[in-house]
C-alpha cells in the first residue's frame, strides 16, 4: 500500500527534527492515543542474523498456508493456532498471521492486541491513526492528523501492544524491495473485546471467529481521501527504534543495505562492525513547526539593528502553538520563558557543532560560547562579572541590547546579540498573542561580516545556520517549556 497524505506542505519547511536517546535496555515507544485511552507500545528485543528475517518470514508463511485453520484474506494470511475455551474460563486466542512485501491496507478490530514478529530483511513500518469513527464522520482529514509512524530494523524480534479502536497499516521498511515486512504471533487477549455484533459475538463463542471477521476497513471517506491526496513521511511523527546503529548514520544506512542484499556477510562483517555498535537506541522524528518567513515584521527591533553596516546575512523564523489552557495573553512571561528555555533545552545536534566549532577557532582568538550565535549572549552574567557594555537586563535575568513590550501586553521581543573580530550578529527573539488564542514565537537574526575572513566564515556556516541551526534552536526551545523537549 501506499502512503498518502492532506497534510500541505508549508511554504519553506524545514527539515525533521530528530531527537535520539541511547538505551541499555530495549528500545521502546509507547505512543500516545486519546484521553483516557491504552498507548500503542513498541518494544524492540534482538537482532537477527543478516538476512535471516526474510528467510524466517518465508519460512513461516509457507508453514502457517498448510495450517488447517489458514485464511488468505485482507492482504494479511493468517491461521488460528489456538482457540478460546469460553466453558473453563479463557477468552484468549492465538493467531499466527504475515504482511507480505506489498503490506495491507489500513484496518482495525474489535479487541485488544499484543503480537510479537521478526522483521524481513528491509525492515518494517508500523503505521497508527489513533481517530475515532466519530472525528473521522465529522472530518476524514483527522483520521491523517492522528498517524504516527514507527520504523522497526531489519532482522529484528519486536513485540506490539495496542487496543483494538486504533487504526493500523504495517508495510515493508523499504517498500519494492522484495521483502516481506514481518510474520508475527498475535495473542487477542479477549476473542469476546469490543463492540461484537449479535451474529458476530454467537460465532466467536463456538470459537468459529478469524481475523477476517474481527476485522474493519477504513470507512469510505477516509480511503478516498488516502487515494486523492499523497501522504509524505517525513510530515508524519515516526519514532526509528534500533539495536546497535544509530538511527540516521552512516553504519546504520551500510547495514541495512546489507540485510536487505540477504546479509551473506555473516559473521565476518559482524565481527568487523562489533566495535562500532553502541547500545540500542530510540530515535523520535518530529515534523517540524517552524516556518520560514520571507521578510522581518515592520514593528521589529531587529530592523534598525547593525544600521549603516553592509549586512551579509538576514532569516526570520516562527513557530505558532496553542496557548497554555486558561492563560491570559502575558507576553512577557511568555517570552521570558522561551528566553530561559534557549539556556536550559539545548538541541544536541546544534550543541555538538557548537563544540566543534569552538575548538576550531580558539586558536584564532574568536568569541566562543556553548549556545550558538542566536541566542549566545543570552548566558546570564556570572557573580562578579560585568555586563557586556549596552547591555540591560530583561525580566531582572537576560542580558539585552534592546527591549520592546506593547501597550496591550499581547507581544513583546528583545535585541540580543555580540561583536566579535571577525562579524557583528543582532537577534531578535519574539512572542506575539494572536486574536485566535495561538502564540506566535520568533527568532529572526542579521549578520554584518568586518572582514574578508567574517565572508569567507558566513559563506560555508550560512546553509547549515538557515536549515538547521535556526530552526532548531527555536523548536527545542518553545518544545521546553511546552514540555516536551528533553532535558
Amino acid at each position: 500500500m501506499n502512503s498518502t497524505t492532506t497534510t500541505a506542505t508549508l511554504r519553506l519547511a524545514r527539515p525533521a527534527l530528530r531527537l535520539t536517546r541511547e538505551t541499555a535496555t530495549f528500545p521502546f515507544v509507547a505512543l500516545p492515543t486519546r484521553p483516557g485511552a491504552l498507548p500503542i507500545e513498541v518494544t524492540l528485543l534482538a537482532r537477527l542474523d543478516r538476512g535471516a528475517g526474510t528467510g524466517m518470514c518465508r519460512d513461516m508463511m509457507a508453514r502457517q498456508g498448510r495450517h488447517g485453520r489458514f485464511i488468505d484474506a485482507l492482504d494479511e494470511p493468517s491461521a488460528k493456532l489456538g482457540g478460546s475455551d469460553f466453558a473453563k474460563g479463557d477468552a484468549t486466542a492465538l493467531y499466527s498471521f504475515g504482511v507480505g512485501q506489498g503490506g495491507h491496507p489500513f484496518h482495525r478490530h474489535a479487541g485488544h492486541r499484543v503480537f510479537t514478529a521478526v522483521s524481513g530483511s528491509a525492515g518494517a513500518q508500523l503505521r497508527f491513526s489513533s481517530a475515532t469513527p466519530q472525528e473521522i464522520a465529522h472530518d476524514p482529514v483527522a483520521f491523517v492528523r492522528a498517524l504516527r509512524h514507527v520504523d522497526v530494523p531489519p532482522d529484528c524480534l519486536f513485540t506490539v501492544r495496542f487496543s483494538g479502536e486504533n487504526w493500523h497499516q504495517f508495510v515493508p521498511g523499504v517498500q519494492e524491495a522484495g521483502h516481506p515486512a514481518f510474520f508475527a504471533l498475535s495473542t487477542h487477549t479477549n476473542e469476546l473485546g469490543g463492540e461484537l455484533s449479535a451474529a458476530l459475538r454467537s460465532k466467536v463463542l463456538q470459537d468459529q471467529g478469524d481475523n477476517p471477521s474481527l476485522t474493519e476497513l477504513l470507512p469510505d471517506a477516509v480511503q478516498t481521501l488516502l487515494a486523492s491526496a499523497p501522504v509524505q513521511a517525513r510530515q508524519v511523527p515516526t519514532t526509528v527504534l534500533s539495536l546497535g546503529e544509530r538511527p540516521g548514520g552512516w553504519l546504520a544506512a551500510a547495514c541495512g543495505y546489507y540485510r536487505a542484499q540477504a546479509g551473506r556477510l555473516g559473521p565476518a562483517l559482524a565481527s568487523v562492525l562489533a566495535p562500532l555498535q553502541g547500545g540500542g537506541y530510540v530515535s523520535e522524528l518530529r515534523p517540524s513547526r517552524v516556518q520560514e518567513q520571507p521578510g522581518l515584521p515592520a514593528d521589529s527591533l531587529l530592523r534598525q539593528a547593525l544600521a549603516g553596516h553592509a549586512l551579509h546575512h538576514e532569516d526570520y523564523f516562527t513557530l505558532v502553538t496553542a496557548s497554555p489552557a486558561g492563560a491570559a495573553p502575558d507576553a512577557v512571561a511568555q517570552l521570558a520563558g522561551l528566553l530561559g528555555s534557549f539556556l536550559v533545552h539545548r538541541h544536541p545536534g546544534v550543541s555538538r557543532m557548537m563544540a566543534v566549532r569552538n575548538a576550531v577557532v580558539r586558536p584564532l582568538g574568536l568569541r566562543r560560547s556553548p549556545l550558538a550565535c542566536p541566542v549566545s549572549s543570552l548566558q546570564p552574567p556570572t557573580a562578579g562579572q560585568a555586563m557586556p557594555e549596552g547591555s540591560l537586563l530583561f525580566a531582572g535575568r537576560y542580558p539585552v541590547h534592546a527591549s520592546q513590550v506593547a501597550a496591550d501586553g499581547r507581544s513583546a521581543q528583545v535585541l540580543l546579540g555580540a561583536d566579535d573580530r571577525h562579524l557583528a550578529f543582532r537577534s531578535c527573539v519574539g512572542v506575539r498573542c494572536l486574536d485566535d488564542g495561538r502564540v506566535e514565537y520568533s527568532l529572526a537574526t542579521r549578520v554584518a561580516c568586518r572582514n574578508a575572513f567574517g565572508r569567507l566564515y558566513m559563506a560555508l556556516i550560512e546553509r547549515m545556520h538557515r536549515s538547521y541551526i535556526a530552526p532548531h534552536l527555536l523548536q527545542v526551545a518553545v518544545e521546553g517549556i511546552e514540555g516536551g523537549a528533553p532535558l
